[in-house]
């Protein structure tokens, strides 16, 4: 069996690597526990390098920096010298040897019976833990809890938390994950604190279920978190989850989180969401709305007000879900002077210090951090110790003169100037690094060796002062390094503050350097980080080039906001750069990737995207001929097609066609294909539009071209072929070929496995449908179609798939509610600014209300639809709509050669657009109005 070690006030356990300093368990990583077990095992006698690697990394290989990390951690942890060590000897060049007194041993039963570690020494905070335990309580329960915890700097955000969850995850009955935002400059890295959370889950001991977990339910998270994943896997998952949307990488998370909580709550710790990115915000409010029981408790900290820059969306977010019930919030307020004389009592027991209490908060304001600070500055300069040596309630002022600076930033910076310059030199390099860092950047910035480097770490660690450890990472390229965290925000921010400009930009440039190197190929998981770090460091081409795979990361995960702020800081940037060919090139590549997201956020018809696009044609036409220009006349042909210029689109299309024929390139050719069926069919030139879908069709391969779908409108290229092919074949009277090629649609969509493209293969399917009368089967398409929509958060296809639907309801009998669903996707597609098969949905519009017996109405919806035609051009469906006003005019009583008008209109178009179903319907009808007379 084996045994518990003692040594000094120390106790170790071998076996399980726990190890504890009286009461207090401190934790080791599992590496500096092995090494620590190696040293104790052989007590008194050197261990060399070797032994040790060969003990504990033995199926891994690694320098010499793992192990020094290793026996860096083990001296933190038991308050070591290297110089005195009273644990840990150095034998120079051989290894290492224990050198501290061995007690008798205990069995290892001793402890597990040791009581658990106390709590943080928190004080004064009474009212705000009592609402973290209610709020786990009904969270326990199932009623799923958002708790924001605010406060200005300093006020104990982080202990509170802490202290609760040393409270209340002690038995292992709650799972935690933690993540943290960090500062940035722009557009922050979208969803950071939450997948460094996830990571963290999946990454602890025992991680495995939750990565499979989200396998299954949150595979679009999975993809981004390399660190969990194999490279062959991760290449699988991206190519399955390419095309996500914005609602599905919410929703994905948002099941996973409530499944991982099924059998053990839940408790997921946001810390510094002042300086959350908005996709993150999104999230809460989305899983804040989910209706259904979830065992979660979000806790979220941040400043509010001056910590918020400006527009960002947490305050106003926090507020609606106030007003609705969705969230509470826990403001902590300042200590009163007996809080503050209880944290003394408890932190110096020797005597009573009521009076100094007063003096302390009157000076601190009752600020936890400035308490805590002016009681390590009066600790170290043993004031108060001297002053319960005289009896601790001595009347009248303090035996020793109490300096306190103004606030907790002076306070701070009275006890930086107290640090030797050595250890101040590297403050400085670890504050350019951020509130966590690497030993290895800080080494690089300052130019020294990384033993060095995290020796002096180590001291700081020691002395409390400003620094805490957070074990060790391993990096790309090989490098094992410790990382180390300042103590609070505040830390970081007085010392960054009181490094010099010039020595700014270097120490940041350096950082950047190593840290790119370090990661090598995987340097792009910290794109955000690199850019910020190359812009202060002014290497401009860097920082814009990491600003530009920031923005591609952002945008493969939806997160167009933060894409768009990405890559229109790198566009401002790049305009200081000399006017150059070069700076040309870099700059349409920016505007064509900034084109995707701006239309996400802004609409595919919004100024914003037509100057983007017209931006990057200038440039085009500036560089000469360029392979970038297909993609940004694309961009061109979308704008114009959403804003209803459909035969200004079609003249894009034909641009495409011409520089696709001179590239030779199949893809490219079946995507100009794409555009001419596309406004073709518009126009109304069905026999031209199916015979550019057939020439897609013929060159398409799916294993060379199903990728085209992730870069021209998010479906696949020949499924909207053969389905848009198909609804023209039924427009043209084609019925049986119609509902041949409408099925190879769908059946293509569902193997190649992509849920957009099976959706709007469905769609096409429900207006031949629909165009039949028959609502049955109008109606199951339609439904087969939502549903895929509302599952993968495609907004325009839901709402298209609402309208028919809407329309087979009212068939059906259900016209009220087919009617409102129909008004409420057209709500949605005019929000989305979409112009595209306009006609047709009013349209359908005024087929229901001519059902619901509302025949004004519904010839005010179609002098909508024909004044539509005339203003964008999209005569596919001119005939219907001309034929459907002569049928209500008929029967509002209107005079019989108005009548005929419409009906010898309509057949007039169907038969210039050869659509032979529509002009077998404008004679049915002009026959039957003639016969009438």
């Amino acid at each position: 069996m084996e045994h518990v070690v003692r040594f000094g006030r120390h106790r170790f356990d071998p076996r399980s690597g726990r190890l504890w300093a009286g009461r207090r368990e401190v934790k080791l990583t599992p590496r500096a526990a092995a090494v620590l077990a190696v040293l104790i095992g052989r007590a008194g006698q050197p261990v060399t390098r070797e032994e040790l690697f060969q003990s504990v990394w033995r199926d891994v290989v690694v320098g010499d920096a793992a192990l020094t990390a290793c026996i860096q951690e083990l001296r933190g942890a038991l308050d070591d010298d290297a110089r005195r060590p009273r644990f840990i000897e150095t034998r120079h060049r051989r290894g290492y040897r224990f050198v501290a007194a061995m007690a008798p041993s205990a069995p290892e039963s001793v402890v597990r019976d040791s009581p658990p570690p106390p709590p943080a020494l928190v004080v004064g905070r009474d009212r705000e833990l009592g609402e973290l335990r209610a709020s786990l309580a009904q969270a326990t329960d199932g009623q799923r809890q958002i708790v924001f915890i605010t406060g200005e700097p300093g006020i104990g955000k982080t202990t509170v938390v802490e202290a609760f969850l040393a409270e209340t995850a002690s038995d292992g009955r709650l799972r935690v994950a933690q993540g943290r935002c960090i500062e940035t400059h722009g557009a922050g890295e979208a969803y950071l604190p939450l997948l460094e959370a996830m990571t963290r889950l999946c990454r602890e001991r025992g991680g495995q279920p939750i990565a499979r977990l989200l396998r299954h339910h949150a595979p679009t998270w999975l993809a981004q978190m390399p660190s969990v994943l194999g490279p062959a896997e991760r290449r699988a998952l991206e190519q399955q989850t390419s095309g996500v949307t914005r609602e599905r990488m919410l929703r994905e998370l948002a099941e996973a989180v409530e499944v991982m909580a099924e059998d053990v709550p839940l408790v997921l710790w946001l810390e510094d969401l002042h300086w959350a990115d908005p996709s993150t915000v999104d999230w809460l409010a989305y899983v804040a709305r989910r209706p259904g029981p979830a065992r979660l408790l979000v806790l979220g900290s941040y400043r509010p007000g001056e910590g918020l820059t400006r527009g960002h969306p947490l305050e106003a977010t926090k507020d609606e879900m106030k007003v609705h019930g969705h969230c509470r919030e826990v403001a902590l307020a300042r200590l009163d002077e007996a809080a503050v004389s209880e944290y003394l009592a408890r932190r110096f027991p020797a005597g009573t210090l009521t009076e100094l209490a007063g003096v302390i908060h009157r000076r601190t304001e009752g600020n936890p951090l400035f308490v805590a600070s002016v009681a390590d500055d009066l600790g170290q300069r043993a004031v108060l110790d001297e002053r319960a040596g005289a009896g601790g309630a001595a009347e009248g002022p303090p035996a020793v003169p109490i300096v306190i600076p103004e606030d907790v930033r002076r306070m701070i910076g009275h006890a930086l100037d107290r640090v030797h310059p050595d250890q101040r030199r590297i403050l400085e390099a670890a504050s350019a690094a951020g509130v966590e860092f690497s030993a290895a950047v800080v080494a690089a910035a300052e130019q020294l060796g990384l033993e060095d480097v995290e020796h002096r770490c180590a001291e700081l660690v020691r002395h409390a002062s400003f620094l805490t450890a957070h074990g060790s990472e391993t990096w790309a390229d090989g490098t094992v390094a410790g990382r180390y965290g300042f103590r609070h925000a505040l830390h970081q921010e007085v010392v960054y503050e009181r490094v010099s400009t010039g020595r700014r930009v270097e120490l940041h440039r350096r950082i950047g350097t190593r840290l790119e190197a370090g990661l090598g190929e995987r340097s792009g998981e910290v794109a955000t980080e690199l850019a910020m770090h190359f812009e202060r460091g002014q290497d401009v081409s860097r920082a814009i080039h990491y600003l530009r795979v920031a923005g591609q990361i952002a945008t493969q995960r939806s997160a167009t906001r933060e894409a768009v702020g990405h890559l229109t800081r790198a566009l401002d940037l790049l305009q200081a750069e000399p006017d150059t060919l070069q700076r040309a090139e870099q700059e349409v590549t920016l505007q064509i990737a900034l084109g995707g997201p701006l239309m996400a956020v802004k609409g595919r018809g919004a100024p914003e995207v037509e100057r983007v696009y017209s931006r990057a044609q200038e440039l085009c036409e500036r560089i000469g001929e360029s392979p970038r220009l297909f993609p940004v006349l694309w961009g061109l042909f979308l704008f114009r097609r959403s804003r209803g210029e459909v035969d200004v689109a079609h003249g894009f299309g034909r641009r495409l066609l011409a520089l696709a024929q001179r590239t030779d390139d199949p893809g490219l050719l079946i995507e100009a294909h794409h555009a001419l069926w596309a406004t073709l069919f518009a126009r109304g030139e069905l026999a031209a539009a199916r015979d550019h879908a057939a020439r897609a069709v013929s060159l398409y391969d799916p294993d060379r071209h199903a990728s085209l779908a992730a870069v021209y409108g998010n479906h696949d290229p020949a499924v909207c072929a053969l389905g848009h092919g198909a609804w023209a074949l039924e427009l043209g009277g084609e019925s049986e070929q119609a509902s041949r090629q409408s099925e190879d649609a769908v059946a293509l969509a569902r193997t190649l496995g992509h849920p957009f493209s099976e959706a709007h293969a469905l769609l096409y399917a429900a207006r031949l449908h629909q165009f039949r009368g028959d609502w049955r089967a109008t109606r199951e398409r339609a439904e087969a179609a939502g549903v895929l929509a509302r599952e993968r958060g495609f907004v325009q296809l839901q709402a298209w798939a609402a309208m028919t639907g809407g329309w087979a309801l009212a068939e059906a009998g259900e016209i009220e509610e087919g009617l409102a669903t129909i008004r409420d996707g057209l709500a949605a597609i005019r929000a989305l600014g979409s112009e595209e098969f306009k006609t047709y949905f009013l349209g359908l519009l005024a087929e229901t209300l001519t059902s619901a017996g509302q025949p004004a109405a519904a010839l005010d919806v179609v002098a909508e639809a024909l004044a539509a035609v005339e203003r964008s051009g999209e005569r596919f469906y001119a005939a219907e709509l001309h034929r459907l006003r002569g049928e209500l005019l008929l029967a509002t009583g209107h005079d019989r050669a108005a009548v005929a008008g419409c009906f010898e209109a309509a057949l007039d178009i169907a038969r210039h657009q050869r659509a032979l179903a529509l002009e077998r319907r404008a004679r049915q009808s002009l026959d039957n109005v003639r016969g009438v007379e």
